[in-house]
């Protein structure tokens, strides 16, 4: 059964929301030290936890360019023209976001602007587990390629066969991938933040990942190495009215539902009848899915809830800051309008979140655990940096000159002062 709650008292908000995530702090002694150790050994330290954790021996943990290339006789055209539907939205999405530099001439002769430049090094780990995340592969590869990184580089862990399923190698070279490593887990994100002899140190890492790589990439920026932003299970919240579709909306949970044990899917709406209708489809459309075993303790943590009017529903909905959000209702403009922290927002019946996963053309790559209130999504700016630039003539120092020697004389900042003065003094 799924918790349902009546128009929840304000004070009840906070526990409502609580996601399923797991003391993080229990595990860092334990990253901490195979992050000690691949510093210190390199490849036979990655080689050494590769077999202790993924049970496999390997000798090369580097994908030969001829297994790469073999990839694309492994998979099905059907899979490859859908991959291109998906890339060719993507890519299109994404290169809308590259800006062109705005010079602004701030007074008289001085002049200032911003150029965008590629993070040179990046990487991308992509989980095994029990499905190939391909997918994620389009939606960090593809912009980095369009930022300009350089170098990408890849870590997924390899199956009991010491192989990489074909599907990510394909992905993978379709999207310019530089190196593909079979190294997952703690000693993947290990070995990209210092380097190994095999595997190069990154600058910034992508993708998503179970407790242990969450806490790795926490760990990976104490040494100088940037990641896309805080990751935790997935999750989803249905805003919906009369006007919605049962079926299409239990839909839409279960997909979520079914990415993990500790995902969560959450149910708003003004229409009480709606949580028995949502939840008689789920059990129906249940039983025919292939990972209910998971979807059945997913929505353990799971919540339906009915709010009289749509003022608290939206207060409640900020206040969750979901992941994923669908908008399902007949007033859809108040909704959108009054959204103020979301990963990633569905409007209507006929959008889907599995849209966004995978072809649509935006980044599934998104702030969960309620981040949504203070991080972005990846997008083309994740795999770049801003650097300023300003260039003063002789009309332009005399204009802002004496400012600057007032404001840094109040600081005791002589030195400061006196670069102004000399040049002024020399004019």
């Amino acid at each position: 059964m799924i918790k349902k709650y009546i128009n929840p008292e304000i004070a009840k908000w906070k526990s409502i929301s609580k996601r399923p995530v797991v003391n993080l702090k229990k595990i860092e002694p334990l990253v901490q030290k195979i992050f000690d150790k691949v510093r210190s050994s390199g490849d036979s330290a990655v080689l050494q936890f590769t077999k202790n954790f993924d049970n496999v021996d390997l000798s090369n943990i580097k994908v030969k360019k001829s297994v790469l290339v073999n990839s694309k006789n492994k998979v099905s055209e059907e899979f490859k023209q859908a991959l291109d539907v998906a890339k060719k939205n993507i890519n299109k999405f994404h290169l809308s976001q590259i800006t062109k530099p705005n010079i602004v001439e701030t007074s008289d002769g001085v002049k200032c602007w911003q150029e965008k430049k590629p993070i040179e090094k990046i990487g991308i780990y992509i989980p095994g587990g029990s499905a190939p995340l391909f997918s994620t592969i389009l939606m960090l590869a593809i912009p980095a390629k369009l930022a300009g990184c350089k170098q990408i580089t890849l870590c997924t862990p390899p199956n009991k066969k010491g192989e990489v399923d074909p599907s990510i190698l394909y992905t993978a070279m379709l999207c310019g991938v530089s190196d593909i490593f079979k190294v997952g887990g703690i000693q993947a994100i290990a070995a990209m933040t210092f380097g190994t002899e095999t595997i190069p140190k990154v600058y910034k890492i992508f993708g998503p990942g179970n407790q242990y790589v969450t806490v790795a990439k926490q760990i990976a920026t104490s040494y100088n190495v940037a990641i896309d932003l805080p990751a935790g299970p997935s999750e989803l919240l249905v805003m919906a009215d009369s006007t919605s579709n049962p079926s299409y909306i239990a839909s839409d949970l279960l997909s979520q539902a079914e990415h993990g044990e500790d995902s969560q899917v959450i149910l708003v709406t003004t229409y009480k009848e709606l949580l028995n209708n949502v939840e008689d489809e789920i059990n129906k459309q249940m039983d025919s899915l292939s990972r209910k075993k998971i979807i059945l303790k997913s929505i353990k943590s799971s919540r339906f809830i009915f709010f009289e009017n749509n003022s608290k529903a939206i207060s409640f909905i900020n206040q969750y800051a979901p992941e994923h959000y669908m908008i399902c209702v007949k007033n859809e403009k108040l909704f959108i309008k009054s959204i103020k922290n979301a990963g990633s927002v569905f409007i209507g019946n006929y959008t889907p979140e599995s849209a966004g996963d995978y072809a649509s053309g935006t980044n599934h790559t998104l702030p969960t655990n309620g981040f949504s209130k203070q991080y972005s999504g990846v997008n083309i700016d994740s795999f770049l940096k801003a650097i300023s630039f300003q260039k003063i003539n002789k009309k332009g120092i005399k204009i802002i000159g004496p400012a600057i020697e007032v404001m840094a004389d109040k600081e005791g900042l002589q030195a400061h002062k006196n670069s102004i003065k000399i040049r002024l003094n020399d004019l």
